[in-house]
């Protein structure tokens, strides 16, 4: 059957779920005074949605840029008098009469929020409650969950909760709870998977609500579960608030995420006495808990997809529960080099984890690269380009797999009038002033401080651009340890600049917090940048830059991007200004070139940056993980040789052969090496190598009949045995080098030659392959290198597969095809494909595959170099209904073939593999030339 979602279940398991959970207890009334109850409350309306509207109602995006545009010292503000922007009022709203205004963003970044006081509304221009007169609640005695760091993308709401149990209303129109879109689950991810509508028609998230849970009653949590299971297609899992924050504030947030982000400290900072004390048994714990919940509730065709680092342990716990599970593990930040992830005591654990999954994806190139080669040195595995390969005969598929946002969904809110109405108001208000825009988390690796010290060096060093020049830095701020460390070194450096060169109208560094600004004024905000800077010291995919890129559709402003992003390392970026955040003079030239730059040059810069985020989609990433995890599962879930049914002789009784007698016209598809004859490569490799006769007599006799049409399938090249073969038997078509070469079947009186099927690509990367073989043929006895015309295989093992310097040479052939795929794979679009002694290089659009696609056409394949090719090939070797063949036999050991020629109707699959097959006949090759004896005597009668 071939691979589709439909009618399949994806479950999805991320640390928190997309909706959060508020929860008014009885005991948090008491806390509340009558003064912070909210005034423009309607009864109809529920009690968050009502709050989330008084709050974005009294607030002025213009008005918090220029109160926030106050020097972060200890000085006193300058009175609003002086300040012409601190009047604006909010678009579509009109001036703020009667509203309470919401807290002014805090004068340092070290200090923790409290929860949002409601104060009574003090006239139109009412300020800020002071911090210090604020009215006081008393703390709450479980600990605050902090925004989920793999969350590249913007927030979905505005408002900031500490708690969430805000329980102060009695009436009875209050449920006791409620769910709601949550702020601290991975929004990039949801919006991804709701991005491809109804081709995912059954979807289940698992994950932690997002709000302490210790105090909530059973029933509550039932009537929960209830609700998320039938309203949000959601499964919550339940933790301990003590056990979650050993697992995520200690061991994810100070262990994980700082080793997997190059930033490795010394030990009573990251708390590397814990790497093998209770908090990894937490995250074990609650990885576990993770994998029961899913296992719980598995359903036959599921697919798994576990999402993120929180989650390393989960595939392999899965995978011990149900064997045969479909899972794909998709890691969204970086992957370190070996060297750095082997400083984890649970280093081992961690990969073996991971393993447990049918396919594995990465953000980019290095990560997966970083991957394999720490596989390779820690568990010594046989790591390949393709994957990874387990001791128990299983295969893992790596890939890279680039995360992209929803750009139809952007769109539509960007064409939101209130966008539009605070695009104009910004442009007035900044007329002739270029603003530069930056959203981090405030964390470290995201090298928010870096960009600020890099801006103070731009202003040293481009004294024309002061006074003309602000920047604009949201922050996404969270109370981890490690985040305020950043914040206090981040807040001394804003202040010590904007002491420098601020004046009464002019503050060049502004913080907003995400808590001051709804989605709406961000768009607004990346509409008008004249540049966006990303500084990340380690970062994978800046899904921000994106937004960006699309809200420059009319501007086309520039983009700067750290060089250590994962974004940077596809050639679509290659267009912004690459900076080494390390560098701040580079860091600073970088931005005096971004605002200085042409209109047309900015354009060019643009253009390329928006062909390549409009292909690196969120649909494109949620369906090809899908498929890529599915068929990855279906190849590693194949059945055993030996339970697969004997092809039965081919004589009057057999079905098959009745079915090829009522046929027209016959597609008999016949593997070469190993299916034909016994392939030994230390001879076959001599040019004066010939096919033995009594098979060449066998095919000749086979293609007399005219319904017959046949190809051979061959990994030769077309110098030598292939040639004589071409010769003998010019009405048998040919398959060489893997599909780099192709000969049709010649009609009688016609002759046809050997098209190159790759002649568009280039062929540079060949020297510099076989310089690489050379080292390692070197170093492995007994190897040798074959150059073919358009392709490349180094046979590592000729001799005795019993032999005890076997494995030596696999690790060797290991190492060759990593360092091939590194330096020359993704630069020259080559593939590589592992044999049972050896790999074979080339380039990626050529495969047996895609030559039997042309076979099957209407027209069939090109017969001459002058012919057309088709472009792009599609992913399947037909359409059904499209071939003009009423039966096809396909004989040999390529099973991913075999595997899609299941598909073409009235098709005959037959396996000489020996191995996981999904063919629907096996065959000894020793039986092979006897069947086809008998299959000559049936096309006879």
């Amino acid at each position: 059957m071939p691979l589709s979602l439909k009618d399949r279940r994806v479950v999805i398991a991320s640390l928190f779920l997309p909706q959060g959970t508020v929860y008014y207890d009885d005991d948090s009334r008491s806390t509340v005074t009558e003064d912070e109850l909210p005034q423009t409350v309607n009864k109809t309306v529920p009690l968050n949605a009502a709050k989330a509207q008084q709050m974005s109602i009294g607030f002025s995006l213009v008005d918090e840029l220029m109160r926030a545009a106050t020097p972060i010292t200890s000085t006193p503000p300058v009175e609003d008098k002086v300040n012409p922007f601190s009047a604006v009022s909010s678009p579509r709203l009109g001036p703020q009469q009667g509203i309470r205004p919401l807290p002014s963003r805090l004068p340092t970044l070290n200090i923790i929020p409290s929860i949002v006081v409601p104060a009574k509304s003090q006239g139109p221009r009412s300020a800020p409650v002071a911090a210090e007169s604020r009215p006081t609640r008393r703390p709450s005695h479980r600990t605050s969950r902090a925004t989920s760091r793999s969350s590249s993308v913007r927030r979905s709401d505005s408002v900031v909760r500490s708690t969430p149990r805000l329980g102060f209303l009695e009436a009875p129109h209050y449920t006791p709870w409620q769910i709601e879109p949550s702020s601290h689950g991975n929004v990039g991810l949801f919006n991804a998977v709701n991005s491809v509508g109804d081709a995912i028609q059954k979807k289940l998230w698992v994950g932690l609500v997002d709000c302490p849970t210790d105090d909530f009653p059973e029933g509550l949590r039932v009537d929960l579960e209830m609700k998320y299971q039938s309203q949000h297609e959601s499964l919550p899992v339940w933790i301990k608030d003590a056990e979650f924050t050993e697992f995520y504030d200690v061991y994810c947030h100070q262990v994980l995420w700082p080793t997997l982000h190059y930033a490795v400290p010394d030990a009573p900072r990251t708390r590397l006495n814990l790497y093998d004390s209770k908090s990894f048994e937490r995250y074990r714990a609650v990885n576990l808990k993770f994998a029961e919940a899913i296992v719980s509730n598995h359903q036959d065709g599921d697919i798994i997809m576990v999402n993120d680092y929180h989650l390393m342990l989960v595939p392999q716990m899965i995978r011990e529960r149900i064997p045969k599970a479909t899972i794909g593990f998709f890691l969204h930040v970086t992957f370190p080099s070996s060297e750095i992830f082997r400083c984890l005591a649970a280093r081992q654990k961690l990969l073996r984890g991971m393993l447990g999954a049918d396919l594995i994806a990465f953000q980019t190139s290095n990560h997966m690269r970083h991957f394999r080669q720490t596989v390779h040195r820690i568990l010594s595995l046989e790591a390949l380009p393709k994957g990874i390969q387990l001791e128990n005969t299983f295969f893992v598929d790596v890939t890279t797999l680039p995360m992209g946002i929803d750009l139809a969904t952007l769109d539509q809110k960007r064409r939101d009038p209130e966008v539009e109405e605070w695009v104009t108001n910004l442009q007035q208000r900044y007329a002739g002033v270029k603003l530069i825009v930056g959203r981090d988390k405030l964390d470290e690796v995201q090298g928010v401080r870096q960009k600020v010290l890099a801006f103070e060096t731009f202003l040293d060093r481009h004294p024309e651009f002061r006074g003309k020049v602000v920047l604009v830095q949201i922050a996404l701020s969270t109370t981890s340890e490690n985040e305020n460390m950043a914040s206090d070194a981040l807040s001394t450096a804003i202040s010590r600049i904007n002491a420098r060169f601020s004046s009464l109208s002019y503050t060049p560094v502004v913080l907003l917090h995400t808590s001051e600004l709804n989605f709406n004024q961000y768009l607004a905000l990346l509409t008008v940048a004249d540049a966006f800077i990303v500084t990340s010291l380690r970062e994978g995919m800046a899904l921000r830059t994106h937004e960006f890129i699309q809200c420059q559709e009319q501007r086309k402003r520039p983009l700067i991007l750290s060089e250590f992003t994962g974004s940077y390392s596809f050639t679509g970026f290659r267009s912004c200004f690459v900076v080494n955040p390390y560098d701040a003079r580079q860091t600073a030239d970088a931005i005096a070139a971004a605002l200085a730059i042409s209109d047309d040059e900015a354009a060019s810069r643009w253009n390329d940056l928006h062909n390549h985020i409009i292909s690196q989609t969120a649909q494109a990433f949620v369906t090809s993980f899908l498929n890529r995890t599915l068929r990855a599962h279906a190849e590693h879930t194949q059945r055993p040789f030996d339970t697969i049914p004997t092809l039965p002789p081919l004589t009057d009784e057999s079905d098959i052969i009745q079915e090829l007698r009522n046929s027209k016209k016959r597609l008999i598809l016949l593997g070469v090496e190993n299916t034909l004859f016994q392939h030994d490569p230390k001879t076959t490799r001599d040019l004066s190598f010939s096919v033995p006769q009594d098979v060449l007599n066998l095919l000749q006799k086979l293609s007399e009949d005219e319904r017959n049409v046949i190809y051979l399938l061959s990994s030769r090249p077309v110098a030598g045995a292939l040639e004589k073969v071409s010769d003998a038997l010019p009405y048998v078509g040919i398959v060489a080098e893997d599909g780099c070469y192709i000969k049709a079947k010649a009609n009688k009186g016609e002759k046809t030659e050997f098209v190159s099927l790759v002649g568009d690509v280039s062929m540079q990367w060949k020297e510099s392959c076989i310089e690489i073989l050379n080292y390692f043929t070197e170093r492995t006895p007994g190897s040798f290198i074959e150059e073919r015309g358009a392709s490349i295989r180094w046979r590592y093992w000729p001799g005795n597969p019993d032999d005890s310097e076997l494995p030596w040479a696999r690790r060797q052939a290991a190492e060759a095809q990593n360092h091939i795929w590194d330096s020359l794979g993704e630069k020259f679009g080559l593939r590589i494909v592992p044999a049972t002694r050896s790999f074979l290089v080339l380039p990626q659009n050529a495969s047996r595959q895609s030559a039997v696609e042309l076979i099957l056409r209407p027209e069939g394949p090109p017969k001459s170099e002058s012919a057309e090719l088709p472009s792009a090939p599609s992913p399947h070797p037909h359409t059904p209904g499209e071939t003009p063949f009423d039966y096809v036999l396909a004989i040999g050991s390529e099973e991913r073939l075999l595997n899609r020629l299941n598909v073409v109707p009235h098709s005959v699959t037959v396996s000489t593999s020996h191995k996981n097959s999904n063919a629907k006949w096996r065959l000894e090759r020793q039986d092979v030339l006897a069947q086809l004896e008998n299959l000559v005597k049936a096309c006879e009668t």
